[in-house]
C-alpha cells in the first residue's frame, strides 16, 4: 500500500470504531462527502484491500502490442545497438517504428541493454549565459575516432555561442594554429566577428616564452600567432582554467561524439572533405534548429567583418631588412619594392597559412616584391664575376688598375716560388703580426700594419 492508502486505512478504522464521523473523516482525507461515502463502502466490503488503487497491476490502455515491442527491440539490436534511447527513438521514428524515448529506455533496462550511469561531480559556481548573440563564443578541439577506423583519427574544431547554443564545427587533421584559423574564418564568414572567444590554455592560444626586450619596454605580454591575429582583429581572448569552466562546448563535444559519429557511419562518409560538407549542409542546420536557445536580449553583438580578414589570419615573423632591401625567410630571399623606401621601416612579416610569402610594414602596407630568389653561393658568384669580367674585356689602363696589377703580379710570383722561398714581409699580405718585431718601433709597426691592410684589400 502507498502512504496515501495507509493514511486512509487509519482514518477509516476510527470511523469503523465509531470514534470519528464520516463527515469529519472526509475533511481529514480532503475528500468530498460523496467520495468519502464511496471509499467507506469499498472498505466495508473488501477491507484493507478495497483501499488499494484498482488500476494497480493491470495492463495500461496505451501499452504497445507485444509484436510491435519485439519488432522495435529487434531493429534496435540490429541497427542501433550503441545508440542511446533518445537518439534511437528518433531514428526508429523515421523508419515508421514510433516509440517514446522513455518507453524505449524502460524496455532496454528490462533487457539489460542499457544501464543508468550516475556521475558525481564537484560543486561548482554557476555562470549565467551571456545576454546577446555573439558576445562570447566558446572554442575547443575535440579529439576522437570520428570515422571509427575508416580513416586516421581527426580533430573537430567546435565553436558554440554562449547565449544561443548556435554551433559551428569543422574537421581538421590536427589541432593546430591553421585549424583554429580555418574554424574561426568559417564562423566569421557565416555569423560575422564575435566580441570574445573563450578557449582553454593550449599552446595555440597561450605561450610560456619570456617576453622580448621590445615587449618588456612596451609593457606587453608575449602572444601566440593566434593571439596576435585576434588582437589585430579586436577579438578578446579569455582563457579557461578548467574544462568545467567552458562546460558548454565540452557538453557539445560529448553530444557530437555520440551523434555525429553514428550519422557519419549511416551516411557512409570516411573523408574530411565529405564530412565537412555533411556538417554544413545537413547536420549543423538540424542541430542548431533543435538545440537553439532564445537569448536574453534580441540584439546581435557580432561586429562587421574587416576587409583584411585573410591578411590578419597569418603567421608573422620578424626579419631585419638588409642594406640591399632584401629579407631572408625559410632559406629564400625576397626583394622589397623600391616604392617602400620612403616608409623607412626596416621590419617585415611573412606568410598566410605558411603557403605564400607576403610582407607588411608597421603601416600595414603589403608588398614584399613578388619575385622570390635564392642567393647564390660564393663559387657561383665567383663564376658570375669571371663571366661578367670576360664580357667587359680587359680593364681600362688607369693609375689605380696599374698599381693593382703590379701587386697581383708580385703575389702570384711569390706563390709560384713556394712558401720556403717567400720573404718575411710577404706574410703581411694575409696576416698581421700580433706583436712588435725585433728592433721595431711602434711607428714602424703602425706603418707596417697599414701596408698589410692595403695589400689585403687589393688582393681581396
Amino acid at each position: 500500500m502507498s502512504l496515501k492508502e495507509r493514511n486512509r486505512m487509519g482514518v477509516l478504522k476510527q470511523v469503523k470504531a465509531k470514534l470519528l464521523s464520516l463527515v469529519a473523516a472526509g475533511k481529514l482525507l480532503r475528500l468530498s462527502y460523496r467520495q468519502a461515502k464511496r471509499v467507506w463502502q469499498r472498505y466495508r466490503d473488501k477491507g484493507d484491500k478495497g483501499l488499494i488503487h484498482r488500476g494497480r497491476g493491470r495492463v495500461g490502455n496505451r501499452r504497445k502490442a507485444a509484436t510491435i515491442r519485439a519488432r522495435i527491440l529487434a531493429r534496435y539490436k540490429e541497427r542501433y545497438p550503441d545508440f542511446g534511447p533518445t537518439l534511437a527513438a528518433e531514428h526508429l521514428g523515421r523508419e515508421g517504428l514510433k516509440v517514446d524515448h522513455e518507453t524505449l529506455r524502460q524496455w532496454l533496462l528490462a533487457k539489460g541493454w542499457w544501464t543508468i550511469q550516475r556521475r558525481r561531480q564537484k560543486h561548482r559556481q554557476w555562470r549565467e549565459r551571456k545576454a546577446c548573440f555573439g558576445e562570447l563564443v566558446q572554442m575547443d578541439g575535440s579529439h576522437h575516432d570520428w570515422f571509427e577506423g575508416r580513416r586516421e583519427r581527426a580533430v573537430l574544431m567546435v565553436m558554440i555561442d554562449d547565449a544561443t547554443n548556435r554551433t559551428y564545427a569543422r574537421f581538421s587533421e590536427q589541432e593546430t594554429t591553421r585549424a583554429a584559423y580555418d574554424a574561426f574564418e568559417g564562423y566569421v564568414r557565416r555569423h560575422k566577428m564575435p566580441v570574445g572567444l573563450y578557449v582553454d590554455r593550449d599552446s595555440i592560444y597561450r605561450t610560456d616564452r619570456e617576453p622580448t626586450v621590445a615587449e618588456q619596454l612596451a609593457g606587453q605580454e608575449p602572444l601566440t600567432q593566434f593571439g596576435r591575429a585576434m588582437k589585430g582583429l579586436g577579438v578578446a581572448i579569455e582563457l579557461a582554467y578548467s574544462p568545467q569552466a567552458k562546460g558548454r562546448v565540452e557538453r557539445r563535444n560529448g553530444l557530437l561524439q555520440d551523434r555525429l559519429v553514428k550519422e557519419l557511419r549511416l551516411a557512409g562518409i570516411s573523408d574530411l572533405n565529405g564530412a565537412n560538407r555533411f556538417l554544413e549542409e545537413k547536420f549543423l542546420p538540424e542541430l542548431n534548429r533543435r538545440f537553439w536557445v532564445k537569448p536574453a536580449q534580441e540584439a546581435d553583438a557580432h561586429q562587421q567583418v574587416p576587409r583584411n580578414l585573410a591578411e590578419s589570419l597569418n603567421w608573422e615573423e620578424g626579419r631585419v631588412v638588409q642594406r640591399d632591401w632584401t629579407v631572408a625567410w625559410q632559406g629564400r630571399w625576397f626583394q622589397i619594392d623600391s616604392g617602400h623606401e620612403a616608409l623607412g621601416d626596416r621590419t617585415a612579416t611573412a606568410g598566410r597559412h605558411g603557403a605564400t610569402a607576403a610582407g607588411r610594414t608597421k603601416a600595414q602596407v603589403p608588398g614584399i616584391g613578388s619575385a622570390t630568389t635564392r642567393r647564390c653561393s660564393a663559387q657561383t658568384r665567383s663564376n658570375r664575376h669571371a663571366t661578367s669580367q670576360a664580357q667587359r674585356g680587359p680593364p681600362v689602363a688607369t693609375l689605380w688598375n696599374r698599381g693593382r696589377q703590379r701587386v697581383l703580379a708580385r703575389s702570384q710570383s711569390a706563390s709560384a716560388l713556394g712558401p720556403a722561398t717567400l720573404p718575411g714581409p710577404s706574410l703581411g699580405l694575409r696576416f698581421a703580426p700580433a706583436s712588435l718585431g725585433p728592433g721595431e718601433s711602434c711607428e714602424e709597426k703602425s706603418s707596417r700594419e697599414q701596408q698589410h691592410k692595403r695589400g689585403h684589400f687589393l688582393l681581396s
